[in-house]
């Protein structure tokens, strides 16, 4: 099997489709083949919560968050902790704040796409200062409707018939020739026929390498997190297994960062699981209590929510068995409990706004009560002493210590009753501080105590580090075209997305300030595009 064509693009996901879609608009004759079945195009995009980082927006205005680039760039450097020789994820940096606004949102609005009116204040930041403004945008459906929003644009392109996309095409070589990129081979799923695809331009656009079998994950692991844990769950895409980084090591190409990789510390088994080791990332209430397997509050500082995702992997993996439990009672858990991923999050995805104004106003007992059905790592008690003893039971061999488990809690529980102004707590002080922002204070309590009568039955969650992102990969310049280790553009081939470390290999550094991953897809998209038509 034999193709010819203008441009391949190698990864139906985000990316893969918004390059696709400005390619279309030079009446270039586009490949688009992907690994995976027709009904998952869009790859992890399709499935994530669909926020998204931008600065300057007019939902920014419109709150009165005073934001710009230069705002966004001080957050940024001050967030990734780049490093000397990070020339081109710094160059990257400076052009996603710079370009946020017109490469994503004026580009998504005549997409259909819209987003919630409140924007959200996700990684405030803890020994290290990161957003110090608002600017997580969640798309209104979710990242299915962002793609859906995309892939409907897409159907209706005047130049549709330009592009031809074929699945179950797994590409494993580059071809190269004459210091130049040519085509690819590689074999179909399921039979092993084989195929190869010639064209002028080879676009690499196949996420990172925290799926597969997580054995890159494991060989990549960054010092900072200790040793790589026994239970570590695939939050990623089943075929981000690296496979094409290599593929460009071969030809020359400058892979970089591989072990600066973005993982959640609030990860559970996935109830249908699809692959070995699948987790599913949950959005961590802020007023719920983080307790290490041996039954004691982490900290000091104590672990919360929204603030930095990096200092509770690192946290987490520190502590014996690498896990931890969440505590909370079912008030915390309907009011601030939420799923990264839009399976879940129904209201959102099926943009009813009934069902997004009702859990606002009484919180989401349907999405707990699903959880606590579906998932083993949820458990449920009346009393602080059963909890402990139900943990005891699925604790993995660690000893849960119930008397300094109650004693933490009844700590907690009585500092809940003091007035703001007088907290000793270091996380109610943080509650107290994010209450203060509109949008937080629609989605948190208002210092709830755990052990509660009233706000029963008692919830503990076991956690697990769960791989999602990688913030390294192949190196780019500021036209996506792929570097060799001199530094030196390889005629024809291009990567965008998280390939490509979502710009320049890593333009994250060692922090994402959140949504910068499907906005850096979004971006280096149509940045590819414009380079391959110039």
């Amino acid at each position: 099997m034999k193709y010819d064509f203008d441009v391949i693009i190698i990864g139906a996901g985000l990316a893969g489709l918004v390059t696709a879609i400005e390619l279309l608009e030079s009446d270039k004759r586009v490949l688009l083949l992907d690994r995976d079945s027709p009904e998952r195009i869009g790859g992890l995009a399709r499935e994530s919560f669909g926020g998204i980082m931008m600065v300057d927006t007019p939902h920014q205005r419109k709150s009165k968050i005073m934001d710009s680039p230069e705002t966004a760039l001080k957050d940024w450097l001050s967030y990734a902790e780049f490093e000397n020789g990070d020339e081109w994820p710094r160059k990257w940096a400076e052009f996603y704040v710079h370009n946020s606004k017109e490469l994503i949102w004026d580009w998504l609005s005549p997409k259909k796409v819209s987003f919630l009116p409140v924007v959200n204040w996700p990684e405030r930041g803890m020994d290290i200062p990161g957003n110090s403004l608002p600017r997580w945008h969640i798309v209104w459906g979710t990242g299915y409707g962002l793609v859906e929003s995309v892939l409907n644009f897409l159907r209706r392109h005047p130049n549709r018939n330009n592009l031809e996309i074929r699945f179950e095409h797994r590409v494993e070589e580059i071809l190269f020739s004459n210091k130049r990129a040519y085509g690819c081979r590689g074999v179909l799923e399921g039979n092993g026929r084989p195929f190869e695809a010639k064209a002028d331009v080879i676009v690499i656009a196949v996420g990172g390498i925290c799926g597969g079998d997580l054995s890159k994950v494991k060989e990549h692991w960054h010092k900072d997190f200790s040793t790589v844990p026994e239970h570590l769950l695939n939050g990623s895409h089943r075929f981000a297994d690296g496979m094409l980084h290599e593929a460009v090591r071969k030809i020359g190409g400058n892979l970089t960062h591989l072990d600066l990789q973005w993982h959640y510390a609030a990860g559970i088994k996935h109830p249908r699981p699809d692959r070995a080791n699948h987790g599913l990332s949950l959005v961590p209430p802020r007023s719920a209590l983080w307790f290490s397997a041996s039954g004691s509050r982490i900290g000091p500082p104590p672990l919360i929510g929204y603030t930095d995702t990096r200092f509770l992997v690192r946290t987490i993996c520190e502590l014996p068995g690498q896990f931890s439990w969440h505590i909370m009672n079912m008030k915390i858990a309907a009011r601030e409990l939420a799923v990264s991923g839009s399976d879940y999050m129904t209201a959102f995805r099926n943009k009813s706004k009934f069902g997004l104004i009702k859990g606002v106003l009484f919180g989401n007992k349907q999405l707990v009560r699903r959880l606590i059905n579906e998932s083993d790592d949820f458990i449920i008690a009346d009393s602080p002493d059963e909890l402990a003893a139900k943990i005891n039971m699925s604790n993995l061999g660690y000893s849960f210590d119930a008397d300094r488990f109650k004693r933490d809690i009844a700590a907690y529980d009585e500092e809940t009753k003091k007035d703001s102004p007088d907290f000793s707590d270091d996380q109610l002080k943080k509650l107290s501080l994010f209450r203060q922002y509109r949008g937080d204070r629609m989605r948190l309590c208002r210092f709830q105590a755990i052990d509660d009568p009233g706000a029963r039955p008692l919830i503990a969650v076991r956690q697990f580090i769960l791989t999602r992102k990688s913030l390294g990969g192949i190196q780019t310049d500021l036209e996506c075209r792929v570097l060799d280790a001199k530094g030196e553009a390889i005629s024809g081939l291009f990567a965008v997305g998280e390939a490509a470390g979502f710009g320049g290999g890593g333009i994250h550094g060692k922090r994402s300030l959140e949504g910068t991953f499907l906005g850096s897809c979004i971006i280096t998209g149509q940045v590819a595009a414009r380079s391959i038509k110039a």
